[in-house]
């Protein structure tokens, strides 16, 4: 139940109310009640066993209690008294953006008040645009979107942020107008980040009387490992401050956790395995602190010292980019050299380097030489070709991609 226990862990980290909607009692094998065992492990405890969890069991599959279940979403929504006006403009809120190749930004709106119809002017944070269409399930073309639904945005001149206000305006020239100054607002003052807490800052704050509870999101190689963390971090609280693991799981870093992480102020701990360049990227940007371990003693210790003030700074790795080999020239008493091209960042000479097939490293190495057209040069950015001169050329092949970045020995993020 990883996914379910993530879920649970972010709607918590948000502080919304939670409806549980327990599938598949179609099936013989479909156990209830360990689902009900189990959630109130995870501090979930339905109604029907004393508890304040409201949960209805349904099967998707046959549509058995589907009604139910929007009764009690109704219920609720009326209990806490969630309203639309659907009279106003149409106003939402950006789930999830990203660039089609062929239409261009797309953005996953969730309706709260009015009616979206496609024509409309709209602005989104520092961005702007025209609804050219709407898409709903499945892709289906839509006339319009009401409160409550969840609608694909065809129209952005960029590509918005998730999370960014989106609001209908009167037309594409008031949209230019308030786009351009929040534009020239960020430019004037731009929004400090959040302050988050770290291992480093966790002594000072414990003093200050800032910190009481220092929240971590657990990710390791396998579950055993997972275990022994969720049993040894725990008893490393103090009077002081408490240790608490708000989400754990096995596998990579994944998005998700480094938001949950930004929303409930938690540090993530990878414990045999590394973040990739995209996680490392989407933590900066969250200001969130990520710490990778392959020997438990060492986290642990990581955290006494921190609880103790006494803690290092440490060495983290810095993406710099990504270039992928599509070419390998053979250059006489200089070995061999990569042509490639930069999908992202920029690649600089004397870069560490890894050197990725798919899934696997195949080398890790610097970069000794790098070459734009024939002239050496220190850097090459995104969208350019390049050839890279490595010190390990032995098993690169046409295709793989060359991971650039540093290692520095600072604060963490």
């Amino acid at each position: 139940m990883p996914q379910t226990r993530e879920a649970i862990s972010h709607a918590k980290a948000a502080h919304v109310p939670i409806i549980v909607a327990i599938n598949k009692i179609d099936r013989p094998e479909a156990n209830i009640d360990r689902v009900k065992q189990q959630l109130s492990k995870e501090g979930l405890l339905v109604e029907d066993w004393g508890g304040q969890t409201i949960s209805v069991e349904v099967s998707a599959k046959e549509k058995k209690n589907l009604s139910d279940l929007l009764e009690m979403i109704i219920l609720l929504a009326d209990v806490i008294e969630v309203k639309a006006n659907p009279k106003v403009e149409a106003q939402g809120v950006v789930l999830e953006a990203r660039l089609d190749p062929k239409k261009g930004p797309i953005a996953t709106v969730i309706i709260q008040h009015g009616v979206l119809t496609p024509g409309v002017a709209f602005v989104s944070g520092t961005t702007r645009g025209k609804a050219r269409a709407l898409f709903g399930e499945q892709g289906k073309a839509l006339k319009r979107a009401e409160p409550g639904m969840p609608v694909e945005v065809l129209g952005f001149a960029d590509v918005p942020v998730s999370g960014d206000l989106f609001q209908v305006v009167p037309d594409i020239e008031t949209a230019k107008k308030v786009t351009a100054y929040r534009h020239s607002k960020v430019k004037k003052e731009e929004p400090a980040r959040p302050e988050r807490i770290s291992l480093d800052e966790l002594f000072k704050k414990i003093e200050q009387g800032e910190a009481k509870e220092l929240s971590l999101i657990i990710r390791a190689d396998v579950q055993g490992s997972v275990e022994v963390l969720r049993d040894t971090l725990p008893s490393l609280s103090s009077d002081k401050i408490k240790i608490k693991i708000i989400h754990e799981g096995t596998g990579n870093i994944t998005e998700s956790d480094v938001l949950l992480a930004s929303a409930s102020n938690a540090v993530v701990i990878g414990y045999n395995i590394k973040p990739s360049p995209k996680i490392l990227e989407i933590a900066k940007q969250e200001n969130v602190e990520i710490r990778s371990y392959d020997i438990i003693y060492r986290l642990t210790e990581d955290i006494s010292k921190a609880l103790a003030g006494m803690l290092e700074p440490v060495e983290k790795e810095v993406y710099h980019g990504r270039a992928e080999i599509r070419r390998i020239f053979q250059i006489p008493k200089v070995g061999s050299i990569a042509g490639s091209y930069v999908l992202d960042g920029k690649i600089t000479r004397n870069s560490l380097v890894r050197v990725m097939r798919g899934q696997q490293v195949v080398q890790e190495g610097r970069i000794t030489s790098l070459k734009r057209i024939k002239d050496n040069v220190t850097e090459v950015l995104k969208g350019l070709e390049c050839g890279i001169g490595l010190d390990k050329t032995k098993d690169i092949q046409e295709g793989d991609i060359i991971v650039a970045y540093a290692i520095e020995k600072a604060k963490a993020l």
